[in-house]
């Protein structure tokens, strides 16, 4: 499940509607072209602290996904623990992949089913 949602954020980002990294992030918050907020799970507390408090204040979901080392290397760049989506389908899409997955995990406990 993991791999489709990475898949489609890959997907996102060759359509041109998905930024990553804290400055390119920040500079899509500010101006009001994100309609999703994603950090992973692994990113520092001050990290997640600014962009959930940016995203309370202009109102953007925000959610927590994946790890830093796997979204680099999807978008093709060294590591990231920030993306930004800008475009409200993909985004929509996004929510479902990953509320749909985080929800079996907390059913399944998380691990492979053997």
């Amino acid at each position: 499940m993991t791999d489709r949602i990475y898949s489609f954020m890959g997907l996102a980002m060759k359509a041109g509607k998905l930024v990553s990294g804290e400055e390119s992030c920040e500079k899509a918050i500010r101006s009001k072209k994100a309609y999703m907020v994603i950090v992973t799970e692994d990113a520092s507390g001050n990290t997640v602290k600014k962009f959930q408090d940016a995203c309370i204040y202009r109102e953007v979901p925000f959610i927590r996904f994946g790890k830093k080392h796997l979204l680099g290397r999807l978008l093709g760049k060294e590591i990231r623990s920030t993306a930004v989506i800008t475009d409200s389908g993909f985004a929509q899409k996004l929510t479902e992949l990953i509320t749909s997955y985080q929800s079996n995990e907390k059913k399944h406990g998380g691990g492979l089913i053997e």
